[in-house]
């Protein structure tokens, strides 16, 4: 279970963009947090995932309370989040093929003997051909490009995915292929999911249950 209690946070010292925001992630859950643009939804979603420290407020994974982010969270704890976020071009490493972007978190983790059978096991289940996978991301579209960043947060097999506005930049079609394989995964491995967006019948048809921003701030 993940629970987020009293989260204040921002990124300038007194400006928080999030003030005393409490939500709760049961184990195997799905919920949606809908909100509109520059509500604070996001920041909350990097706290949630140990991308950002709150300026105050307690995290608790388990029970037990979280007391670091980002690289100084352990690694256990670091690697039970998978995230996925909104514009895939500016989290993936334009350097790399499809293939290296999805491995990270396996090399950066020392898993790299794992590579090659993670990638033909995720690459068919987020709907990559093997013709994409040596393809850099200038040599993709937006929505191949966001199939390789949902393999590269599923790759070590978290129990808690947050999916941040994961579907709003693409076309129908491939937002429908993305949710069907994070269900896919959940369906198979019991792993809880936090959604978040503005459209509020996709969370609603997407998720357990639907939490409204207002409602929580």
């Amino acid at each position: 279970m993940l629970e987020l209690r009293s989260i204040t946070a921002g990124y300038t010292r007194n400006a928080p963009v999030v003030r005393d925001v409490s939500l709760t992630v049961a184990a195997g859950e799905s919920v949606g947090l809908l909100g509109p643009s520059g509500c604070g939804k996001s920041t909350l979603a990097r706290v949630a995932a140990l991308l950002h420290r709150p300026d105050s407020g307690t995290l608790l994974l388990d029970g037990e309370p979280v007391r670091h982010w980002r690289h100084r969270a352990p690694r256990a704890l670091r690697t039970a989040f998978g995230v996925v976020f909104q514009q895939a071009r500016l989290s993936a490493d334009p350097r790399l093929p499809l293939t290296d972007l999805i491995a990270e978190p396996l090399r950066a983790t020392g898993r790299g003997r794992e590579v090659a059978d993670r990638v033909a096991e995720l690459a068919p289940a987020v709907g990559l051909t093997p013709d994409l996978l040596t393809r850099r991301p200038y040599e993709v579209s937006d929505g191949q490009l966001q199939r390789a960043c949902l393999a590269r947060a599923l790759v070590l097999r978290p129990r808690l995915l947050v999916c941040d506005e994961m579907t709003a930049m693409l076309d129908a079609s491939t937002a429908a292929a993305l949710v069907a394989a994070v269900e896919s995964y959940r369906a198979s491995t019991g792993a809880a999911l936090l959604a978040v967006g503005h459209d509020r019948t996709l969370l609603e048809r997407w998720c357990d249950r639907t939490v409204h921003w207002d409602i929580l701030a």
